[in-house]
Parts: C-alpha cells; structure tokens; sequence
C-alpha cells in the first residue's frame, strides 16, 4: 500500500445557490477499488443499487496520470436544502503530460484515517455529474476537475450519517490515490456521485462549483 498525501483544501462547505445531490467512488486501503456493474462502486457495510453509467476509455493501460503527480484541492462549493456539490482540482506537477479519461474514484474517511462506508455513483441524474467523458490530455502545470455530489439529509431509516474529515480520491484509471481534508456529511450510507473528469474549456466546466476567490 502506497502511503497517504493529504493536500490541505480550504475548510468547510460553503453553503450557496441550489443544486442537486450525490454520490462518489471508493477504493480501499491503496488498492483498486471494487466496482459492481452499472457504475457504482462500494465499500464497508454500505449497499446501493447500480445506477446505469458508460466508462469507456481511451486511456491506453499503464499511462493514466497518477495520483501522486497530482496536487489535488476543493476549489469550488455550493449547496442548499441538504444537497451539495464540490468541484475538485487535479493539477499536473509533474514534467509529462499524462492522459485522463472517464470518473475518479473516492474513500471517506474520518479524522483518523479509518474509512467510512461508501458508495460512488458515476454521471447519476445531476447537471453538473451526467454528462459524457472525454479524454483530457493534461499538460504539465495543466489541471484537470470533476464534480462531487453528495446530501446531509438521511434517507430510509438512516438516524445518522456517515461524517467524513477526509476523501481519498484515486484519478481514472490510476492504481494510487491521495487525500484531500474536506468535511462532508454523506447520508444514503455515504454516497457520492461523480461527474467525468474535464478541461476547464470543456462542456463540463459551465456545471462546475464557482471557484473560491
């Protein structure tokens, strides 16, 4: 298991305009995460339907940008009535260009490190996570982003939710992850829906979070 880098994002959510809600990917102690068909992806004691997704890529095996050449931060959030979304940053600081394509990966965690159960939805039914992959070839110094979504409001007979200090996030097709400190309470046994990772100058990027100034 490689060990954890956490890259410090801003604290908090900023609670803002309205959205909609949820769900991400997981992966488990450094290793590949394990994912059910339809696009969803578990861990812990959680369960979920799949939710249909399509995750071709165009990356050939082995050249996916890697975690750890990454720098990756929260840089945008927004939110109201219960439903939130965050849009992460994944900054290139290493000296090549690395290609990605399709959805990341994502781990709750708690303060200590210890994980928190999760389920990752990629596309789901939200503006800013449904729309199609496209390969992003990410220059050195360049930064790539994908959308997060998630609710505090528990579902079925949830009475509380999973509240995570931190997210363990793994770029698509990568074998590493690093951490970004972010709190997040997650209800619907912490899910998380992801959007495909884009360019800033991509059809995406009009969905994203506003930055934080």
């Amino acid at each position: 298991m490689q060990p954890r880098r956490s890259w410090v994002s801003r604290p908090g959510v900023v609670v803002l305009g309205a959205l909609g809600a949820l769900g991400m990917a997981a992966c488990s102690n450094g290793s590949s995460p394990t994912t059910t068909s339809g696009g969803t992806t578990s861990t812990g004691s959680a369960s979920t339907t799949p939710v249909s997704s399509t995750t071709s890529s165009s990356v050939p095996a082995g050249t996916a940008c890697a975690a750890g050449h990454l720098m990756m931060s929260v840089v945008g959030s927004q939110g109201a009535a219960g439903t939130f979304e965050l849009t992460f940053a994944l900054r290139n600081s290493s000296t090549s260009a690395c290609p990605m394509d399709g959805y990341p990966s994502a781990q709750l965690l708690d303060a200590s490190g210890t994980e928190l159960p999760t389920h990752v939805v990629s596309g789901g039914n939200y503006q800013f996570t449904n729309f199609s992959p496209s390969p992003v070839q990410l220059a050195p110094g360049a930064t790539a982003y994908f959308n997060l979504a998630y609710s505090d409001v528990p579902t079925g007979g949830e009475t509380t939710c999973p509240t995570a200090a931190q997210i363990e996030v793994t770029p698509p097709h990568a074998v590493d992850h690093d951490v970004v400190t972010q709190q997040v309470v997650a209800c619907g046994a912490g899910t998380l829906t992801v959007s495909p990772v884009f360019s800033a100058g991509s059809p995406g990027s009009q969905t994203t979070a506003p930055p934080r100034s």
